[in-house]
Order: C-alpha cells, then structure tokens, then sequence
C-alpha cells in the first residue's frame, strides 16, 4: 500500500487510473483501501488530485474511468470544497480543460457528466466574476452545428438558469430565438436539451412581464413534445412531459393565453392508448396539476369545464386498468389485495382525490352524476367497479355539495346496488365506497341512510365464499361506527355482534382481523350499550388473546388486544376490572417473553396500555412500571434517516428498494433522504401514550415526570415528524400539572414549590422558542394552548413578568404572522380566476386561522386572569395588532376574536377597563345589532361580564344596553339554530343586569322576559351561570322573579324539571341538589298536575335521568 502511494505522489498517471478503477470495484475491501489512499492524497495535496482527475477525465482510454473522474472532479470542487484548496494555475486549467472536453469529448453520456461537472463549479464561482469566458463559449455552442455542444450548453444553461438570468436578460430576444430553433433541431437530444432550457428560464423568472416575452414560444414547445413523442423515444419524451410539469407547478398562469390549445394537447396524450403507460400518467400528471394551483391560478382550469370533462373521463378509463385474478380471492392475508391493478388503475385513483380537492364538488358531482349511474348500468363488471371507486375517491373533496344537494340517498342507493352485485370485486368496491363515504360525509349519512347501508353490510358478511369482501364489510361498518351515533347504532347491535362473532369463529385470518377491528369499533361507539354483550364477547376474545401465539397470528393476537381494551373502556371500569387484571398479567408475560421486532403486539400493547390506564384510572397505577420501560425507549427512538449522494445521472450510487412502503424519500439537491418512517409512527405513539398517562393519573405520574420531561422538551422541535411535536407540546402542562399537584399534595417525596418553579424554568424557554419556527398551524395553535394551560396552573406565583414578557414577543409574531396570511389569502379573492368554488377553499384555511386567533385570545384571557392589571402594560404592546382585528375591512372571526379580547380586559382588569371603557362600550352596543350571531354573541357576553364586574360604568349605558339585549332575545328568529349561543349569551347578560342594575332594569320587565326566557340549553356554561342564578333569587323569594300573586311559579317549575333532565349538563351538582330542594317544597303548594305535565314532556331519557336525581336526593 505504502509502494502505491508513493507512486500516486509522484504523479504516476496509470497509478492514479488503477486507484480509480479500485474505487469502482464490487471488493468492499478493495475499495476501502482505494478510499483510504485517496483521502491521504487529497490531504497531501489538493492540486495533484485534481489535476490527475483532469487528466484522467481528458485522456484515459477507458470509458468507464473517463466517466468516473468526470463524477470525482464534479464531487471534489463542490462537495469537497477542493476548489479553493487549488492553486490560482490549476484552477485555469481545469476551467480550460472542462469546456476543451465540452468540444471533443464524443461520447455522449461522458459528455452529460462534463456539462454537470461544469454546471456544479459555476454554480459556485460565477457570481466572483472567476469564469467570464463561461457564457460566451455557451452561445457559441448554442450557435454552433455541432449538436453535442448545442445540446451540452443548452442543459448547462438549464442549470444555471437561476444564476446568471441577470445577465440574460437584456438578450432575451436573441435567446429566445435561439431557443426556438433547438427546439426545432432533428436531432432529439437537442430538442430536449432546449425544451428543458426553455422552462428553467420561464420557471427563474421572477416577473409575469419578461416571462411573457416567451409566450410566442409555447406553440414551439408543443410541437417539440408532439416531434419526440412521435420518436417511441419513450425517455425523451418523459423529460419533455416533466418540463412541462414544471411550468404548472412554478408558473401556471404562464399557460392562462394558450391554456385552450395546451391542455387540449395534453389530454390527447393522456388519453390515446397508443403511447406507453407512463407517458400518459405525466400528460395527466401536467392537466392534475394544473387543477391544483389554487395558491398561483385559483379557479383557472375550472373556466375550461369542456376539458375538466374530458379529464374526469380519462381517469375514468384508468380505474378500467384492474383484472380479476384468482389469487385476489385468497384472503389468508394482504398479500393479494393489489393483485390485478394496473399502474393506471392506482393513479387514477391518486388523480380523481387530487382533482376532487382540488377543484371542489360543484364542478367535480354534476360530472359523476352523470357518469357514474351509466358505468353502474354496464354489463362489463370492470365498468362498475370504476363507478364505485370512483365515488370512493371523491367522497372527500364533494362532500359539502353532496350533503346540500342532498345527494346521499341516491349515492348510498348506488352502493346497495354494489354490494349486491354478482362480482365479488364490484362488491369490494361497494364497501370502499360505503366505508369512505361514512368518513367523508358523517355523521349525516349515518344519521339519514343508516337502515340501508348496515343491513347491506351485514347481509355482505354472510358471503363465505369471498372473504376479502367480507373483511372489507367489516372494514366499513368501522367506518361506519366511527361517526355514529351511539342511540341509532344500540338498534343494530344484536344483529351486527352476531355476525362478527360468526366472523370470529368462522373466517380466515384475514376476515378474524377485520371482525376484531370492527367489533372494537361498535363497542367504543355504543359505550354503555355494550354491556349487555359483554359476557359473551370478551371470553372470546380473551380466548382468541392467549391462544394465537404463532408468527402468522402475531396481527390476529394484536388485533384482539385491541379489542379487549376497547371494550373494556366501553361497558367501564366496574364491569372490566377483574379482566383487566387478567389481561394485563398476559401482557406482563407477554413483554418478558421479549418479542419479534416485527411484531404489531409491541405497538398494540402501547396503546392498550393507554386505554387500560383511561378506564382503570388511579387503579392503573400499578401496572405502569410495566408499560413504561418500552414507552420511554419507544418515544426515545432516534428518526432512522439516511442520505445518500446521488451520480449525475441522478442514479443512486448504493441501491435501495423503491418499493418500501415504511419508508418516505425526499430529495434535496443532488441528495436522496430517506426517512424511516415506521420509526416515526413507533416514535408519535409512545410519545402521544405519555400524554395520555400523564394526564390520567396525574400525582400518580410523577415518578416519572422528570425523565419523561427531558425526552420531551427536545422533541418540540422535532421536525421530522409533526404529530410527534404535537404530543410534545401536550404533555408539557401535563408533566407540570402532575409535579404541581404531587408538591401540593404532599407526594413528591419532600420537593416543594421551588421543584415547580424549577420545572417551569426547564420547560418555558423551549416551549417558546419553538413557536419561532413551527410550520404547521395546528401545532402552534396547540403551542398556545399549552401555554395558556400553563399560565392558569401556575399562575404569578411562579411565572415572572420576564417570561410572560417572552409569551407576548411571541402572541405579537403569532398575530403578525397571520396577518400576513391573510392579507395574502384577501389578494387572491381579487384574481381573475377567482370564483365561488376558489372562495369555499379558502374557508378551510380560514378556519385554521380562526383556531389560532381563538388561541391567541384564550392565552390573552388567561394572562388577564391571572395577572390582572399587572398585566395591563403588555397588553398595551399589543394593541396595534388588537386594532387590526377590529377595524372595518376585518372578517367576522377576526372582529369576534377582537371583541372577545376586549371583553377580558373589562372583566379581569380594573386599570384597562378604565382607560378602554369608552372605546369597547360603544363596539359592544354596536356588536348587539350586527347581523353576525358570533358578534352578537361576544358583544353579548361583554355586556353581561361589565354589568357584573364594572357596573358602574355598565350604569351609564345601561338603560340602552338592556334595551338592546331585550330585543335579540325577543326577534322572531332568536332561536333558530344559528342564533341560538348569540340569544342565550342575551339572557344570561339580561340575568346579570336584572341582579347588578335593579334600578334600571325594573323599568323595563326585564325579570318577567328573564325567567321566560329560561332554561338555557345550548351553551352549557352560559347555563349553569344563569341557573345557578335562578336558584339564588328563588331561595331569596325574589319577589321580581316569582311575579305578581307568584305568577312565574309554574315557569319555574318547568325550568328546574328541563334542567335536571339534563343531568349535571346544564347545571352544577350543588345547583342540581338545589333545584331538587326547592321542588319538593314547591309540589306542596302547586297541583299535581303541573308536576305531571312537566313530566310527560319529557323523552323517556330525559323522564328517567330526573327520577334517578330526584330518587338520589331521597325526593
């Protein structure tokens, strides 16, 4: 070795060659030795490994070894950082040299990794002015009749787009020319090479007017894709669908003058069978994206309805890619579940979600209206099936139009015609469809269709013969039970248990799987229900737990474990108790058994484990040093992420499998990311179980709560996977509420207070820096509400004005920030494009904003109320922003959001009430008349807050605010289901008013319209405040409130009977026990049968939830 690298330092040329052609050996012995020689030289000496990389690159004989060091050169003065280690002369030379090998070099794919080598160093010095000779040998290329050159300067051109297009810009005219004219080249290879220059310089361009300029060479550009696909070059013609995706996806509105002739051409390719089958998915890929560029051409595909047609036809006949084979029948497992799919078949799928999303259910349902019912009718068993899954994958994006067409009927009638039909694939198809429609469009389709699609469900799990459909009948009734109500479910679950029990006894592995998951799914949705089946399931699934132990069952066993807990949490701790105990044991045998790595009982075990702990509670406890251990290294995982470089020929250097569904691959440059992302998923659910542990057991958590914390708070910024920064942010004010409430109980083994303020410390700086830089809105919503939780736990005692001072940096970024947003999503409503369809998707982000608003306010209310005027200074930082909310052009939200904030400054603070009394007065009378419930309602609740906590600035404006909340009370529609929170938060501020401004509110009858107005029953907590409140008056025999000659007894009654039917839903338990009591004294005086025709008013449920209240305070 030490012979070898003395001849490599002495410049032996054929030396440095055979190290090459070490490097490329399949010995990964020889190779290491050939990497290790060659590190050694590129540390002695910079130039002389460069130079010999030239050298080879120029004059090697061996192809192979010419290609190589073309790759080596590229790699060591980009990524090696060589490039500056060089001398001033060698880097001349292979400046020279590298556009020398660009006129004559011949082999063409040497002649690619040149141009890239060429591409990677000027990417990194031409902004030095270091290669000034770089761009006119490009024109001459361009220019020249050599089509290697032409082609090679073309495509560095291509890379260097972004770089240089100051420079190009002034030429435009003379380049555009030039491109037109490669474009139109007879050789392919330079019609590629100048369509892809073409697009990287459209895509670089910053502005709509010098890229227009290139608007004359779209025509040029079609004919060049048409010319090579007419080649069968099918490659070529690749590269030249993925140039024109990348128009779509940078500059759509680029198309918006030829977008007629464009898509036109587009789907003819996508539609002709002619072509190969991934030339036509890029055509289509190009039209689907084209449909998705809401941010950049909102609604401008929708303006070609002719051709959106066309588009939904085309993925129409994809979905006809599927064949029936017999191995699709076994249903042993999903070995065979894509078994006769086609690549078309599953990209049509992809492509009727995408289109649906993107473009909404007013253009995308007339379409299956019209299509669908005439495939349902077919006699081809391929055409209905399309139909059906059709309807599966567009669930989601129709929804909303679908449920106000009031189209679900005929949609589910279609199902039942599905699943009744004669091919077990249709009828698979029937139950995706049934199934995705439960999700996409619950819980009305439970509420309305409920006595078709069970039934057919139920008679699909009868068919033996066709496993798979019945597995996947199970499958949807989880669907089905996921957003059904538990009363309407109670009427089938007889017939429902007894077919999956028969399922559980009778079927393949495959259809047991399925059984379990949907029987655990009917139990979580019919709660209390399920008792009455318990003894009969769960000996079976206790049955089927300890007996399936072999490694085909592993999923069967974990499925059943599943189960057990889901039942369990549904018939309550009382019922489950004894077999928790049991179960909970296995596990413990379980775990020490050690299993597979492979195996799913791990991660079912994970969340058993939670919900044992949800329904055991404080009885738990004991079984936590068992389920700990394998959470703490489960949320302890590191994310398995592996980079890897990629050759110029964007080919992966090591191979991987493609085809690994556990794994997500980005690419980033010229490197390939690959994320595990089963470690992701392992690592989110332990991390989420955590959450759930802490917040249930609460002291009982706090052994724990130190090491949980130090796992956690890193993982606020764990970017890799953002459910796993969601439970991060969650358990925070769990972890800190256990340790407050185990020092204040006395159970933290002699911490006190200053344990806490420790704790604090530890975790407030990470949580607040975290919002610096969190992408997802949800999650920082999420962030804000940890912080709220927080500020209400511990309140000024522990959180200094220091830190509090960091949360308000942050609150004024948060509003700031979306203040941006939405100004950003205001401009796009002015776009030409814009159009009904646009406006309705914007709302889901608007509600996104809404949530983050409402946080933000909730924070500032949580602040107030704990700090009061103390708090008061911050508050003034951030009313530029508040006035934002609040000023005419706002939205309702925002405006609701802003009035809300105000009504915690008048209730919490004496000092900002002072000062803002005569600003937020004045919006708050306004906020009663606005047509806008959620106003009314904040308005209304700010009245009702200043009538109780300031009535002496509630006094001046009294008589007008009475006035005014009087009359939402009293308007025709005030109980309508829209106006129902803004009208009750009126009788609730008219309670407060009647009690803290007598003098002004007698006048007026305010009592009498109070106690009419009573009970209240859609807000809960307005209620139980308003109630609590009747009881008082009542007990004081206020005489405003009983009326002349008690004329408002009967009423009364009638209120206490409605209220207590509800359980402790409308009212404190004291305030229950209240009610009661001053019942049973009024049935002395009142005749029965007031008491009675209450009474019968009620549901049976109603009826008997007030018997067992009366019975429990021995009435």
């Amino acid at each position: 070795m030490e012979a070898s690298y003395q001849a490599l330092l002495s410049g032996d040329a054929a030396a440095f060659e055979a190290l090459i052609q070490q490097l490329m050996s399949a010995d990964n012995e020889a190779r290491k030795q050939a990497e290790s020689l060659l590190d050694q030289l590129k540390q002695h000496s910079t130039d002389l490994v460069v130079g010999n990389l030239m050298r080879l690159m120029r004059q090697s004989q061996n192809p192979a070894s010419r290609d190589m060091g073309a790759v080596m050169l590229r790699k060591a003065v980009t990524k090696d950082s060589l490039w500056q280690k060089c001398s001033s002369n060698v880097q001349v030379v292979v400046k020279t040299e590298l556009l020398n090998c660009l006129r004559e070099e011949q082999k063409h794919s040497t002649l690619k990794k040149i141009g890239d080598t060429v591409s990677g160093l000027a990417e990194r010095i031409y902004d030095d002015s270091q290669w000034p000779e770089l761009l006119p040998f490009l024109f001459e290329c361009v220019q020249s009749n050599q089509p290697r050159q032409t082609e090679s300067a073309l495509r560095i051109f291509a890379d260097l787009a972004g770089f240089i297009m100051p420079v190009l810009l002034p030429h435009v005219n003379v380049l555009r020319e030039q491109l037109a004219r490669c474009m139109s080249h007879q050789d392919t290879d330079v019609k590629i090479a100048g369509l892809s220059a073409t697009t990287s310089f459209i895509r670089e361009l910053d502005e709509d007017s010098d890229r227009n300029k290139f608007q004359d060479l779209i025509p040029v550009m079609l004919q060049t894709v048409s010319n090579i696909l007419s080649t069968e070059e099918q490659e070529s013609a690749e590269e030249a669908l993925e140039a024109f995706i990348e128009i779509a996806e940078a500059h759509p509105t680029f198309l918006r003058r030829q977008l007629d002739v464009v898509v036109n051409n587009m789907l003819q390719v996508a539609q002709s069978p002619q072509f190969p089958e991934g030339i036509r998915q890029l055509a289509a890929e190009f039209l689907v994206c084209l449909c998705e560029a809401r941010e950049k051409a909102p609604g401008m595909m929708r303006k070609l309805p002719q051709y959106i047609s066309q588009l939904f036809s085309c993925m129409l006949l994809f979905l006809l890619d599927v064949t029936d084979e017999a191995e699709w029948h076994q249903a042993d497992s999903e070995q065979y579940e894509a078994e006769g799919e086609g690549d078309l078949y599953e990209f049509g799928q992809e492509c009727l979600d995408r289109v649906a999303l993107a473009l909404g259910g007013k253009t995308m349902v007339p379409l299956a209206e019209q299509a669908l019912p005439q495939l349902m009718t077919d006699a081809r068993w391929e055409q209905r099936h399309a139909a059906l899954i059709c309807l599966a994958q567009i669930a989601e994006g129709c929804a909303k139009v679908m449920l106000q067409n009031k189209q679900v009927t005929g949609l589910v009638q279609m199902c039942k015609q599905g699943l009744q039909d004669p091919h077990a694939k249709v009828r698979w198809a029937a139950c995706q469809a049934v199934g995705q429609m439960c999700t996409d469009l619950g819980p009305d389709i439970q509420n309305d269709e409920h006595a078709i699609i069970v039934p057919a469900l139920t008679d699909v799990m009868k068919d033996f013969n066709e496993p798979r459909v019945q597995a996947h009948a199970a499958a949807a009734i989880v669907n089905f039970s996921e957003n059904c109500d538990e009363e309407i479910l109670t009427g089938y679950l007889d017939d429902l248990i007894t077919q999956l029990l028969g399922l559980l006894q009778n079927g393949q592995k495959l259809v047991k799987e399925g059984a379990l998951t949907a029987l655990a799914s009917v139990a979580d949705a019919a709660n209390a229900h399920f008792i009455r089946y318990y003894d009969t399931v769960m000996p079976m699934l206790k049955h089927i737990l300890y007996s399936a132990s072999s490694k085909a069952d592993q999923l069967l066993r974990a499925k059943a474990l599943e189960c057990v807990s889901l039942v369990g949490m549904a018939v309550g701790k009382e019922r489950f108790r004894a077999d928790a105990q049991e179960v909970m044991a296995f596990m413990q045998q379980l775990q020490s058994t050690h299993l597979d790595p492979d195996d799913p009982t791990g991660s079912y075990m994970l969340q058993a484990g939670a919900r044992f702990c949800k329904c055991l509670g404080s009885e738990f406890l004991p079984y936590l040093p068992m389920v700990m251990p394998q959470l703490i290294q489960s949320a302890s995982l590191s994310p398995d992420v592996t980079v890897r470089e990629q050759d110029d020929d964007g080919e992966d250097i090591q191979e991987e499998d493609e085809d690994d569904e556990e794994t997500e691959t980005l690419y980033y440059g010229d490197r390939k990311i690959s994320i595990r992302t089963s470690v992701l998923e392992e690592k989110a659910t332990a991390c989420n179980m955590l959450c759930c542990y802490a917040d249930e057991l609460e002291v009982g958590f706090f052994p724990y709560v130190e090491q949980v914390t130090q796992i956690m708070v890193p993982l606020l910024k764990f970017y890799f996977h953002e459910e796993v920064r969601q439970a991060a942010v969650q358990a925070v004010p769990e972890l800190l509420k256990s340790v407050y409430m185990a020092v204040s109980e006395g159970k933290a083994g002699g911490a006190d207070m200053q344990y806490v303020k420790q704790m604090l410390d530890y975790v407030w700086q990470p949580l607040i820096e975290s919002m610096v830089k969190e992408p997802d809105l949800e999650v920082l919503a999420n962030m804000l509400e940890a912080i709220q939780d927080t500020v209400r736990l511990v309140g000024p005692a522990l959180l200094t004005q220091e830190q509090l001072g960091q949360a308000f940096e942050r609150f004024r970024a948060v509003l700031d920030d979306s203040a941006k947003r939405r100004k950003e999503r205001s401009a796009i409503t002015t776009g030409e494009d814009f159009d009904d369809e646009e406006a309705e998707a914007l709302e889901g982000e608007n509600e996104l904003e809404e949530d983050l608003l409402d946080q933000v306010q909730s924070c500032l209310g949580a602040v107030l109320e704990q700090f009061g005027d103390a708090a008061m200074p911050l508050m003034e930082g951030l009313m530029p922003q508040i006035g934002v909310l609040l000023t005419p052009k706002s939205s309702v939200e925002e405006k609701r959001v802003g009035i809300c904030i105000m009504d915690d400054i008048m209730e919490h603070t004496q000092e900002g009430a002072n000062k803002y009394a005569f600003q937020i007065l004045p919006l708050l009378l306004d906020g009663c008349r606005s047509p806008e419930a959620s106003i009314r309602q904040s308005a209304l609740y700010g009245l009702g807050s200043v009538a109780e906590h300031r009535p002496q600035l509630f006094q001046a404006v009294a008589q007008d605010a009475v006035t005014r909340i009087m009359a939402v009370i009293t308007a025709p529609n005030s109980r309508d289901d829209t106006n129902g929170h803004a009208t009750e938060n009126a009788v609730s501020a008219l309670g407060k008013a009647l009690q803290h401004t007598p003098n002004v509110s007698d006048s007026l009858g305010v009592a009498d319209l109070w106690v009419q107005s009573l009970p209240l029953t859609v807000d809960a907590e307005e209620a139980k405040i308003a109630h609590k409140q009747l009881v008082g008056l009542v007990q004081n025999s206020d005489q405003r409130i009983l009326g002349d000659g008690n004329k408002n007894l009967n009423k009364i009654v009638e209120v206490f009977v409605k209220v207590l039917a509800h359980g402790t839903e409308l009212a404190e338990s004291e305030t229950a026990d209240q009610m009661v009591s001053l019942l049973t004294q009024m049935q002395r005086s009142l005749p029965p049968q007031v008491f009675q025709g209450f009474f019968d008013s009620l549901s049976a449920k109603e009826r008997k939830e007030l018997q067992s209240r009366m019975t429990r305070n021995g009435t």
